[in-house]
């Protein structure tokens, strides 16, 4: 389980390398050691999750993850269990030879691994054939076998990252394995938290393996898990003047549904003053609807420019679109440099015209904008969403948010966070305009851009995990509205 106090800490592959190699040249713990550790800590949480477990299949590679899965059978066996280990190779090394030896004088059942032999029967599957070292797709014996195991209806237990998962980036290459529960050791890998982990590591354990706390000093991490903020109680005098006043612009013809939702969740999150600046047309529909807003029909800049000198805070891109009338607000707003949330068509327009800001500027891309926003490819930008989250955040002098499974919000001076919250039912229409609203809304309360990106993803991700408890497919933007409204307070606990 994460343990304090390195519970929100992430590192890369190359940094969890370095504190294994620290504990066994510093400390004087054999990587032997280590393994035993790893695979005692792996058995006691297969016993936890699966207490009723009697017959067990080990799948082991040739490295060290495969010597964990080794000495977790020889545990397993002598507790009892009926255990079989299959073997990707008769040649493991170093260490892991060490653990086949110890599994081989223990009596146990193992053969090596044939495509067209049918997986034995068991409670539980062990997925140790590959640790964090694998970068590409698993070979064509590999391959099968994971595909064998994904689709039988056996549950599975991954050893430190499931196979096939790149535990750097959240990439899967190839195919990789779909665990029930990854035990991780020694510390977090960035990559099981963000992409295509979602769907590969399902629980997630950290086990530090009773390493003391000196193996950490001095060992900077990578990224950080975000946590469950809120703003303070507000003053007893307080007055809306004090909760600053969003400007919120865009809504062309037939998208008002957006830059109303961009305005409410301002409201909910807690502005004082929420102003629109949209179509003529859209006025009675957002009036009617939600006439706390107070939208301005502009044709151009001319009529924009009042709204900008009493706004605070600006929230521009949703339905803006990229036409002459877009383009021109779009404009006008960056002109005004004035603290600002850039979403759907402003990051469009930011990608025609690129501009660097100071700092006070959130952006909020979807892989698809970011891939236009740093000229590559959707594919690219999931490769590494780490590396193109950052590259967002250096390029434009700004927060950038990279939306998607495991949110990643950067800072140009290199920090990064992660979101562990959010569910596949806010896979729909509107709800970036969400995100867009709360973070303006935080910035108008005083936040800085960075706070206010980190606490906005926070809250929006939280409020999506409430509104789905009735289920997640239906889930709409507007049932993340009183969601919204709880959590800013305090009052909601997911």
């Amino acid at each position: 389980m994460h343990s304090s106090p390195h519970h929100r800490d992430l590192y890369t592959v190359e940094q969890v390398r370095a504190l294994d190699r620290r504990a066994i040249d510093d400390l004087g713990i054999t990587g032997f050691e280590l393994m035993n550790r790893a695979a005692t800590a792996a058995f006691a949480a297969l016993c936890r999750h699966w207490p009723e477990a009697r017959r067990i299949v080990v799948f082991c590679g040739p490295g060290n993850n495969g010597g964990d899965g080794y000495l977790l059978a020889s545990l397993a066996h002598g507790a009892g269990m009926a255990v079989e280990v299959i073997e990707l190779s008769d040649a493991p090394r170093g260490d892991a030879a060490l653990a086949r030896d110890t599994w081989q004088r223990s009596e146990g059942t193992s053969r090596h691994w044939q495509h067209d032999a049918p997986l034995p029967q068991a409670d539980v599957y062990v997925d140790a054939l590959y640790g964090t070292g694998l970068n590409r797709a698993p070979e064509a014996s590999a391959a099968n076998l994971i595909q064998r195991i994904n689709a039988s209806a056996v549950p599975v237990l991954a050893l430190d990252v499931p196979s096939g998962l790149n535990a750097d980036t959240g990439e899967c290459p190839g195919v990789a394995v779909r665990a029930d529960l990854t035990v991780s050791f020694i510390a977090a890998k960035r990559g099981l938290y963000t992409g295509q982990a979602a769907t590969k590591v399902g629980g997630l354990q950290i086990d530090t393996l009773g390493l003391p706390e000196i193996l950490w000093q001095g060992m900077p991490t990578d990224a950080t898990l975000l946590e469950a903020m809120h703003l303070p109680p507000r003053a007893r005098d307080a007055h809306k003047g004090d909760c600053g006043h969003v400007l919120a612009v865009g809504g062309d013809r037939g998208t008002a549904g957006a830059i109303r939702l961009c305005g409410e969740a301002a409201l909910r999150s807690g502005a004082g003053l929420v102003s629109i600046a949209t179509r003529n047309e859209n006025l009675i529909a957002l009036n009617s609807a939600r006439p706390e807003l107070m939208a301005h029909g502009v044709h151009g800049p001319q009529e924009l420019q009042p709204l900008l000198d009493r706004a605070d805070v600006l929230a521009v891109g949703p339905g803006l679109g990229q036409g002459a009338w877009g383009h021109a607000l779009w404009l006008t707003a960056l002109d005004s440099g004035k603290p600002m949330v850039l979403d759907a068509d402003g990051l469009n327009l930011l990608a025609r015209e690129p501009h660097r800001f100071d700092g006070h500027v959130v952006l909020t891309p979807h892989p698809g904008e970011a891939a236009r926003l740093l000229g590559t490819t959707i594919a690219q930008v999931q490769t590494d969403r780490f590396a193109a989250a950052r590259a967002l955040a250096q390029r434009y002098g700004a927060v950038a948010v990279l939306k998607g499974s495991g949110s990643l919000v950067a800072h140009p001076d290199g920090r990064l966070d992660v979101c562990i919250w959010g569910n596949p039912g806010m896979a729909t229409g509107g709800m970036g305009d969400l995100l867009t609203g709360v973070i303006a809304a935080l910035l108008a309360q005083g936040c800085s851009a960075w706070d206010a990106a980190r606490m906005g993803v926070g809250l929006h991700a939280r409020a999506g995990d409430l509104a789905a408890h009735h289920g997640e497919r239906g889930l709409l933007a507007s049932d993340l509205l009183e969601p919204l409204r709880a959590l800013g307070n305090g009052f909601a606990h997911d």
